[in-house]
C-alpha cells in the first residue's frame, strides 16, 4: 500500500509539472539592437563605397572625381569603369579619386590579349 502511495504522489508531481501555468508571462523585453558588424584586423581593403556617402557627397570635395573634374565628366569615367570592370566590388563610383577609377578600366583593359576585342569603353 505505502508502494502505491509513493507511486501515485510521484505521477502527480510529474503531472503538475506539465500543465501550463495559469498567468500568463508578462511580454519580454525586446531584443537589444545588435551591435554593428567589425571587419576583422587581417580583413583586405574594401574599395566599395556606401551609396548613402555618395549621395551626400558635396561636388566639390577633395579626393572625389565628383570634386576633381565634375558631374558629367566623372559620372562618364565611372560608366566606363562599370563597362570593362569584371571586379565584384569594382572603384567605379564618383566618391573615389578620378586615378583609382582610371587605374580600374587600365587594370581592366590589359586583361586582354593582344588577339582578343576589347571594348570601346577600353580605347576612350
Amino acid at each position: 500500500m505505502r508502494r502505491t502511495v509513493l507511486a501515485l504522489m510521484a505521477v502527480a508531481a510529474l503531472a503538475a509539472g506539465c500543465q501550463q501555468p495559469s498567468e500568463t508571462p508578462a511580454a519580454d523585453p525586446a531584443p537589444a539592437a545588435a551591435p554593428p558588424p567589425e571587419m576583422p584586423a587581417d580583413a583586405p581593403p574594401q574599395e566599395e563605397v556606401d551609396p548613402a556617402v555618395v549621395a551626400a557627397a558635396p561636388a566639390g570635395e577633395p579626393g572625389s572625381c565628383l570634386g576633381e573634374v565634375g558631374e558629367a565628366a566623372a559620372a562618364r569615367l565611372v560608366q566606363r569603369c562599370i563597362a570593362v570592370s569584371p571586379a565584384t566590388h569594382p572603384p567605379c563610383n564618383a566618391a573615389n579619386p578620378c586615378a583609382m577609377i582610371q587605374g580600374e578600366i587600365d587594370r581592366a583593359c590589359e586583361m586582354y590579349g593582344p588577339g582578343e576585342a576589347r571594348p570601346a569603353e577600353c580605347g576612350a
